[in-house]
């Protein structure tokens, strides 16, 4: 009978409206995931595709490719990680608002660091560029690629790393109290969140980390996989994103 009249209980005012912007926050992590882990991978190939056609006519094609998709992995990046703060800014305002606890998450503060160190390696992706095109016997403009993004590297990273610590420094400072050890708000049994995809979502993201590592060795000459096995890490590491859903 008690179970009964429990299961009852309508859910006090703005707990659905809480569960949806969990929902759209889950969501808007997924997309930057896949926009920063999908970078590094194109990237990876084809500037590996590209080193090994050097000196045939396929090699200025795929060093073009492999600067087209730099230029567009940056604002991808920064769009996508924007959206991804903004919804989970707004999620923990409405969870203080109603609960007055957000709740613990052992990994929210390491999501900062990774990022930082998944733009360090798209930015030394891309330092690796100008070789590309002085292979593909581009040497003029091999150097003023060379130049362009040594500078806005600079740049680009000094802005980046006062903005991080500004956004942490600001965090850190209005970070509300959090719940017990549980990790959930009190009270709060109307969002039951990821449940049991969790863990199938952690082994197909552990995949793709697995793939995107085995071409970033591959990129660093620790090792050098046939050129079908790259094709290969490429499509497991989309295949491991598209299929999971956490």
């Amino acid at each position: 009978m008690t179970y009964m009249v429990m299961t009852k209980i309508a859910p006090p005012p703005g707990a659905q409206a809480v569960a949806g912007l969990r929902a759209r926050a889950r969501t808007a992590r997924r997309i930057a995931l896949i926009a920063l882990t999908g970078s590094i991978a194109l990237l990876c190939a084809a500037q590996l595709l590209a080193e090994r056609a050097a000196g045939t006519p396929a090699a200025l094609p795929l060093a073009v490719l492999a600067l087209a998709l730099f230029l567009g992995a940056l604002p991808t990046l920064a769009i996508t990680q924007a959206v991804w703060g903004a919804r989970a800014r707004e999620t923990r305002r409405r969870e203080f608002a109603l609960y007055a606890a957000s709740p613990a998450s052992p990994l929210r503060p390491l999501s900062r660091p990774a990022m930082a160190c998944g733009w360090a390696l798209v930015v030394l992706l891309g330092g690796a560029l100008p070789p590309l095109f002085a292979d593909a016997g581009q040497p003029t403009v091999a150097t003023a690629l060379a130049r362009a993004i040594t500078v806005a590297c600079a740049v680009a990273c000094s802005g980046a790393g006062a903005c991080l610590c500004l956004w942490w420094a600001r965090a850190a400072r209005g970070m509300p109290p959090r719940a017990g050890r549980s990790g959930g708000s009190p009270g709060d049994p109307w969002d039951p969140g990821p449940g049991a995809h969790r863990r199938r979502g952690a082994v197909l993201w552990a995949g793709a980390a697995v793939a995107v590592a085995a071409l970033l060795g591959a990129r660093a000459h620790f090792w050098t996989p046939p050129t079908l096995l790259i094709y290969a890490l490429l499509v497991a590491t989309f295949a491991c994103m598209v299929v999971t859903d956490e």
